[in-house]
């Protein structure tokens, strides 16, 4: 059994509390984690506090650290990724795409170290300020606490820890539970890759008492957080004014015209709806189709469907496998089961054995019913006809939720309607809402959250603009 301990200011404290990590798919334990408790939380605080004033690196020097952490996880792909299908429960080569994407956001995160700049501002046109230059600079915060789930264990967690470094500031993670060791070889990646200690640290526990800690004190300058909309709304409203950056839940639509490509769009929508079972924010879960081609496009949809491959995640060829608890495929069975006696009809799928949860998909639902209305967070969608765009833009915008969404038409005037009127932060024509690359803008509206991903754009939210006056008399 492998054994991890929490990181703080370089070193691994071992104490008697463990957390056990499972493996996802076995549901047997495969490795133990030492807890931190509030002492050691605020001990990473504390020295990150420290580390940032006495440590502080060059743009340069934060570029070299984080390109060659970059490198170091594609040198360590496979290894990685073994330890993402293992704790996660993701499929292989899904993890292995996990890994690539993770050493992009370092790479694109070390990039953009470089180019951290202000601008000019012209305060000599104001009469009377003749004699006076002014320019802004970008400063970073300070420090930085980071707050990840479990859908993506290392890419996640790379979109708040690379551009929190690439700013200059000192970071305090808490990674998900279920899911802590791709965070603690991450502490092993930037310390061989010549971070200093203290810069960044890694507590492991419940949210209850490690989150708790870390939202309740006030040295920490800024919070990132990716989770649901309940704790997200607990962080804005315990941390004050503090600066956030929330990436919060989602239920995203996508919407098939009757002018689509109808093959494109039933195995690109196939493949999005089921990756990693549904446990994205992103994943289509509300899809819209037109009346006219219902019938052909469910066809072609439960066909592509078919060809996916369900089961052991350790398999290459395996396309879906366990969601990340037996409690959570319960509850998303629950919630098939509830709308299906409530008039809704199963497509497909629906069978559940452990945490393996079949792809599912329902039609006849209402949009009052939880797996419209609310986030699944699991291998379901519901399929829901529509005759008038309009009417079916208003129904998709009733959503308290608004991260992605997508539509698939032939037709450019329809394209550009749906993107202007969704109400979401990214809209992907001829592409499903699960379209992501690491270097775009990524954040939602509404109850999805606010601020943005990216390492362009988080390390813009991760810095401070400082407004530098001089009186040239």
């Amino acid at each position: 059994m492998e054994k991890y301990h929490s990181y703080i200011n370089g070193n691994w404290i071992e104490n008697d509390d463990k957390l056990e990590v499972l493996n996802k798919y076995t549901q047997e334990v495969y490795a133990t984690v030492s807890k931190a408790n509030e002492s050691l939380v605020d001990e990473a605080i504390t020295e990150a506090g420290k580390a940032f004033k006495e440590k502080a690196l060059t743009p340069y020097e934060r570029y070299e650290v984080l390109k060659r952490a970059s490198e170091i996880m594609l040198e360590n792909k496979e290894e990685l990724a073994l330890l993402i299908t293992t704790e996660a429960g993701k499929p292989l080569k899904q993890s292995r795409t996990e890994i690539e994407r993770s050493s992009k956001t370092f790479e694109i995160a070390a990039e953009e170290a470089k180019r951290i700049n202000g601008e000019g501002v012209p305060v000599e046109a104001t009469p009377g300020s003749e004699n006076r230059m002014a320019f802004t600079i970008k400063v970073p915060v300070g420090v930085v606490g980071a707050i990840s789930p479990f859908n993506f264990p290392l890419n996640l967690v790379s979109h708040k820890v690379a551009p929190a470094l690439a700013a200059g500031n000192a970071v305090v993670l808490k990674p998900a539970s279920k899911t802590p060791l791709s965070s603690l070889k991450l502490a092993m990646i930037l310390e061989e890759a010549g971070l200093p200690k203290g810069l960044f640290h890694v507590v492991v526990g419940a949210g209850s008492t490690v989150g708790q800690t870390m939202m309740e004190d006030k040295r920490i300058a800024l919070y990132t957080f990716t989770g649901s909309a309940a704790i997200g709304q607990k962080l804005k409203e315990e941390t004050g004014i503090k600066k956030l950056i929330l990436e919060l839940g989602n239920n995203s639509p996508v919407i098939v015209d009757k002018e689509a490509d109808i093959q494109q769009a039933a195995e690109t929508l196939a493949s999005q709806s089921f990756a990693f079972s549904g446990q994205v924010c992103i994943s289509v879960q509300r899809l819209y189709v037109h009346e006219d081609i219902a019938k052909a496009f469910k066809e072609k949809f439960i066909k592509a469907i078919e060809n996916l491959n369900v089961g052991n995640p350790h398999d290459a060829d395996t396309d879906v496998g366990p969601m990340i608890a037996e409690e959570e495929a319960k509850r998303a069975e629950e919630w098939i089961n509830e709308a299906l006696s409530n008039g809704a009809s199963l497509l497909h799928g629906g069978a559940r054995k452990g945490a393996l949860l079949q792809p599912t998909v329902l039609e006849n639902v209402k949009k009052d019913m939880k797996v419209v209305c609310e986030e699944i967070f699991a291998p379901v969608v519901s399929l829901i006809s529509y005759s008038d765009l309009e009417d079916c833009i208003d129904e998709i915008n009733e959503s308290d939720y608004g991260l992605q969404g997508g539509i698939f038409t032939q037709n450019i005037d329809t394209a550009f309607y749906a993107a202007k009127n969704v109400r979401v932060g990214g809209f992907m024509i001829n592409d499903g809402s699960q379209y992501r690359v690491d270097l775009m803008p990524y954040g939602g509206v509404k109850d999805s959250g606010n601020g943005k991903e990216g390492p362009k754009y988080s390390i813009n939210e991760m810095t401070e603009e400082r407004l530098i006056v001089m009186n040239l008399k």
